[in-house]
């Protein structure tokens, strides 16, 4: 890294993170290591029920076993679509244990994500909450997929709580849809016959695919990043070089994750991070029921928190909150959207620590840049460049700019992607000639190194920390038969940051904002949904056509 950037590093910060990424051969190194260091410990703890590393280990062991005994090798994919309960780091350590790559799977998904996501991935086996199970049913026949794993909320909660809480969301919430998937088998089942026989080894390095990590691309289609097992080994040990210096010795630190594990940020921040530490990891299967989330806080001294704006606005709007103990707090990490200032000073006012803000893609891991963890004044700049990575301002023509000033962010690190799935233009794209990966966020750095946002090259809407595409929007307004052309922008938003507006030219003038609104529900994940839509007569252009969206944002 220049020179010039590493004299700004917290003290105690080591400029590379090679030598610490090569204490782990992957991701299944880390996993195994830490099941043997931290055995006897709590990893995981989900609706009141505890699971020790111990049986986090068993049970990925056993599931890996009945992949392998399933004709799962090593390389193959493997679907996880479910929300945030002990199934999940169940599920991912056992595909890795068994040599296959994890295809994370929104399970918010419609048919028509989940059908592209499945067919580009080349997934043949699924791991499924049967919530969503309807979903899969729609399009199995159009998909790659010969093996499917059914799991239930109450799993993994025991045999009377387990069942009961099972009969509650099926019969009193209604939150199972009838589905039919001839063949499938359960998740315990799975386990069961699993624990016959141990799996057998597998060597995994640095260079195989740990994950196919899907984002959106600029033709509306998404995408699968790729990521390595030393990318994601090379970000978690950026992660714990930046935090160590704030965990206290001895301390068994407790996060709180309400963010989906199969976001990226999630994925490494609290899955992986914690993981190697030892740590407990509250699992909030509905970050949207806060009044739940807070009371399961309330039983523990948590010690860490990480969320996007929204989340932790919506906290600090409850009542109860703020009669929480934070004496065991250490630190809050905010990424995947902008932290608001007045969101920040509250969190301090009412914590007693900062909310330091970060900032990363898919594409890194996703840690770029992160602030001090105990810097009080909030700035507004997502941070300093995390070990090991390079941070270049660019003009159009490649070119580095001095500090201060305004171009596009371009990154190089351990962390970064090689590529995109199968998709050598896409990936050509993205990279600049000397390998700096082009993240089209615009902004500067000062002259103490931190790194200030400004805008976004791309047109990327971004809600509640998901990306959100506006061609995939527009092609799917498109296909309604009233609407000859459709232009999708981002607009701000007091609680998503953005949301998406939709701007019409419609050949029917009956139709309505309403109708569009719930064609658009039917084919696309809510947060890509449309709030609001405008029809027009005509739509800003170039000269050779082109709809300009900078035109339509406010």
């Amino acid at each position: 890294m220049d020179k010039v950037w590493l004299q700004h590093y917290p003290t105690g910060i080591p400029a590379t993170i090679e030598d610490q990424a090569q204490q782990y051969s992957s991701l299944l190194d880390v996993f195994e290591q830490s099941c043997t260091e931290f055995a006897q410990r709590t990893a995981y703890i989900s609706m009141g029920k505890r699971m020790s590393y111990r049986e986090l280990s068993t049970n990925a062991m056993a599931l890996a076993s009945w992949l392998q005994s399933a004709g799962i090798k090593k390389g193959d994919r493997v679907a996880l679509m479910m929300p945030n309960m002990l199934q999940y780091p169940i599920s991912l350590y056992g595909v890795l244990r068994s040599g296959a790559t994890i295809i994370n799977t929104n399970p918010l998904y419609t048919a028509r994500e989940l059908r592209h996501q499945l067919q580009d991935s080349g997934a043949e086996t699924i791991i499924i909450a049967e919530n969503f199970a309807h979903v899969l049913q729609e399009i199995l026949h159009e998909t790659p997929i010969k093996r499917v794993i059914v799991t239930s909320v109450g799993d993994c909660l025991g045999s009377f709580k387990g069942w009961l809480v099972n009969q509650v969301v099926r019969h009193i919430k209604k939150g199972v849809p009838a589905w039919s998937l001839p063949g499938a088998i359960s998740f315990k089942t799975v386990l069961a016959k699993g624990r016959t026989r141990p799996p057998s080894p597998v060597t995994l390095t640095h260079d195989d695919i740990a994950c196919l990590q899907y984002t959106g691309g600029t033709t509306g289609v998404a995408k699968g990043a790729i990521l390595t097992h030393g990318n994601l080994v090379s970000n978690l040990s950026q992660a714990l070089s930046w935090i160590r210096p704030y965990l206290k010795e001895g301390q068994i630190d407790c996060v709180v994750t309400a963010l989906p594990l199969y976001h990226i940020f999630a994925f490494t921040a609290n899955l992986l991070v914690f993981l190697r530490l030892g740590a407990e990891n509250l699992l909030i299967i509905n970050a949207r029921d806060i009044p739940a989330m807070i009371k399961d806080m309330s039983k523990l001294r948590f010690t860490a928190i990480t969320g996007v704006n929204t989340l932790f606005n919506a906290m600090l709007n409850n009542a109860e909150f703020r009669k929480l103990d934070f004496s065991s707090l250490r630190f809050t990490l905010g990424g995947g959207m902008a932290v608001q200032e007045v969101v920040a000073k509250r969190w301090l006012e009412a914590t007693g620590k900062p909310l330091a803000q970060a900032y990363g893609l898919t594409e890194t891991s996703p840690a770029a840049t992160i602030n001090p963890l105990d810097k009080l004044e909030f700035t507004g700049s997502i941070g300093l460049p995390v070990p090991s990575t390079d941070i270049r301002i660019r003009d159009e023509d490649q070119n580095d700019l001095p500090l201060g000033e305004t171009g596009e962010l371009c990154i190089r690190g351990p962390q970064v992607t090689p590529g995109y799935w199968q998709r050598p233009d896409e990936t050509a794209k993205a990279f600049d000639r000397d390998g700096f990966l082009r993240t089209g966020d615009i902004g500067y750095m000062d002259e103490q190194g931190y790194v200030f946002l400004l805008d976004r090259k791309k047109d990327m809407i971004l809600v509640s920390g998901f990306n959100v595409y506006p061609n995939e929007v527009e092609a799917v307004a498109a296909q309604h038969p009233d609407i000859i052309e459709a232009a999708a922008v981002g607009v701000p938003d007091e609680k998503a940051g953005e949301v998406v507006k939709l701007y019409v030219i419609s050949r029917n003038p009956e139709l309505t904002e309403k109708d569009v609104i719930a064609f658009c529900r039917k084919n696309l994940t809510g947060y890509k949904t449309p709030r609001m839509v405008e029809f027009r007569e005509d739509l800003p252009r170039t000269n050779v056509g082109k709809i300009l969206r900078r035109e339509l944002r406010p």
